[in-house]
This record gives structure tokens, C-alpha cells and sequence, in this order.
């Protein structure tokens, strides 16, 4: 009985072998690794002559190095550039205390409250037990119920102002306005 090969299945694409260079009898990708250097040259080149690196930004441009050249002027762009702050981990405690208000602030929720301050004191803790050397860390832990009730209070006291503003806004509009008509009225039956 002969070997018959199943259905959509050609012999090429079960016994694939990489390919041979002809010439050296070496694999194709081997060779091609092996004139890269070559082949990036020639590549370089060609889109010189089509004119792609004409009028770049920065072209004829002296590079800046400054009064004496520092080999982390790539980073200080990059800290610059993208305005990243890198603190001792206890400077930037502090500076997350003095904004810590503000944060709890913004949230609705006394659970995402409680859990804010249990992550800022989780950093604190972590901080103390973990960073040695100069700044001491000196920023306090602060008590989850008392900042949940000051949150309380901030939220009351912003909305009584808010009904405030609202209250004044209607009367201050109310008494140059003639009445409102009524879209609809009632029918006497």
C-alpha cells in the first residue's frame, strides 16, 4: 500500500531545512549576519543620495557639551525633558505628606480613604525600617479614623459652601428675571 501525504499538507512544509548558500554551502541567515555590517552601509548610503537625512532638526549644529563634556548628559536631558523629581525617599515622604490633604481630598469613597493612608503609612514604615543614611526619615504615620474624620469635615464644609454658592447664584438670577412659564397646565375638568 503507498504512502499517501494527508490532505493540504505539502512535503516542503514538513521537512523544511534552513536554506543553503550555493556558493559556500553555508546557511543563508549566516551569511546574511555576516554582511550586515555591509548591507546597513549600503542602506546608509542609498538614503543619502535619495536625500532622506537632508534638512534634519539640528542639522549643521554644533552638539552641546558644555564647559567640560559629562558622560550623564543623556540622563540630565531626560530627567529635564520629561520633569522626572528623584528624591531621597525621605524628602519625598514629606513632600507626599504636604500633599497627602489634597489627595484625600479628591476621593469619594471613605474606603478609598482609609485605604490611601494605609498605603501612605505602609511607605513611611518602609521607609524607616528600610532607608539608612542622610535625611533621616522624620515624616509620621498618621492615624487612619482621625484622617477619615478630617476628611469628613473637608467634604461637609465643601458642600455647605457649595449650597451656598448655589443658594446665592439662584437668588442673584431670581430677582432680575420675570417668572417662569409653565410648559404645561393643568386642565380644569
Amino acid at each position: 500500500m503507498p504512502h499517501e501525504e494527508p490532505a493540504g499538507e505539502d512535503r516542503d512544509t514538513r521537512h523544511r531545512e534552513p536554506e543553503r548558500d550555493e556558493r559556500t554551502g553555508r546557511s543563508a541567515a549566516a551569511e546574511r549576519i555576516r554582511h550586515q555590517t555591509q548591507w546597513v552601509e549600503q542602506q546608509i548610503q542609498a538614503a543619502q543620495r535619495r536625500g532622506e537625512f537632508d534638512d534634519l532638526p539640528g542639522a549643521g549644529k554644533p552638539i552641546e557639551l558644555g564647559e567640560e563634556h559629562d558622560p550623564d548628559w543623556w540622563l540630565k536631558k531626560l530627567v529635564e525633558r520629561e520633569q522626572i523629581s528623584v528624591l531621597p525617599p525621605a524628602i519625598a515622604l514629606r513632600k507626599e505628606d504636604a500633599e497627602l490633604d489634597d489627595r484625600l481630598d479628591a476621593l469619594t469613597t471613605e474606603a478609598l480613604v482609609r485605604k490611601e493612608v494605609e498605603e501612605f503609612n505602609a511607605r513611611v514604615h518602609h521607609a524607616l525600617y528600610t532607608t539608612h543614611g542622610w535625611p533621616p526619615v522624620v515624616t509620621p504615620k498618621r492615624d487612619v479614623e482621625a484622617e477619615v474624620e478630617r476628611w469628613r469635615e473637608r467634604r461637609d464644609a465643601r458642600r455647605q459652601a457649595q449650597a451656598v454658592a448655589i443658594r446665592r447664584e439662584r437668588t442673584a438670577v431670581g430677582k432680575g428675571d420675570r417668572p417662569r412659564r409653565r410648559l404645561f397646565r393643568r386642565r380644569a375638568d
